[in-house]
């Protein structure tokens, strides 16, 4: 994946769900290297599972 974040990191806190998530996977799909953070453990999962299948 190549897009304007590639090689740039990002920190995510409310990743396992809604805008947290969509904002996780938006700059995941832009080529950035994405950490993410939630108290909900098994959304984080998903969301990291989601950013996997799509080959970041």
């Amino acid at each position: 994946m190549q897009g304007r974040f590639e090689a740039r990191s990002a920190l995510v806190t409310g990743a396992a769900n809604g805008i947290g998530r969509a904002t996780a996977l938006r700059l995941a799909n832009e080529g950035a290297r994405v950490c993410l953070a939630d108290v909900d453990e098994a959304g984080n999962g998903e969301t990291l599972a989601q950013i996997e299948a799509a080959g970041g």
